[in-house]
């Protein structure tokens, strides 16, 4: 007796999706783009003030980078993203160095480590940005990269001689609280 229309089947079960490699990638997401800090509190508009010289400038943009450096990496690259939307093939690149940087750089819950060193995060988004430049320029869209790495260089020093730096807590502890309450307090000047 032949059987027709029975659909074969495996003898071997699908795997089940593993709900906790979901929830650990979930979780990494979140600590990950914990690093950034909040938005309003980067373009906080009182916050806004022309520095008072020379020194105060270069005070200003150290604290600032090194307090909104993720969310300065989000705008490089999100204004690289504009200037290369007519190149597809350097946007394919710039798509496949974005799961590089989410990777290295975004999730990474513990320090990277290779060949037995332990690398920093300012060592880890030098060394991204470096390789995303040279991957790019490999593509021959040079002039568009140049342009919007400048353009995107010129945006983020602005931004960070011209945000006051004295009312950032530079406390994880007391940043999380204050974020966690919804509050934020600001010296009087």
């Amino acid at each position: 007796m032949t059987n027709y229309g029975a659909i074969p089947t495996s003898s071997h079960p699908s795997p089940a999706i593993d709900l906790e490699y979901i929830s650990r990638a979930k979780h990494r997401i979140k600590s990950g783009l914990a690093t950034r800090r909040p938005w309003k509190s980067m373009f906080d508009f009182e916050s806004m003030t022309l520095p008072h010289g020379f020194f105060d400038a270069i005070s200003r943009i150290k604290t600032n980078l090194g307090y909104f450096r993720a969310n300065y990496a989000i705008g490089v690259l999100f204004i690289l993203f504009l200037s290369l939307l007519y190149h597809p093939t350097s946007l394919i690149v710039l798509s496949i160095l974005v799961v590089f940087w989410i990777f290295l750089y975004f999730l990474r819950d513990e320090p990277l480590v290779v060949f037995g060193y332990q690398i920093d995060d300012r060592t880890v988004l030098i060394g991204l940005s470096v390789f995303t430049v040279v991957m790019l320029l490999l593509t021959h869209a040079t002039s568009n990269i140049l342009g919007s790495l400048l353009t995107a260089a010129v945006l983020v020093l602005i931004h960070a001689a011209v945000r006051r730096s004295d009312n950032l807590f530079l406390d994880e502890e007391a940043a999380a609280v204050t974020e966690s309450s919804g509050l934020m307090s600001y010296p009087s000047s």
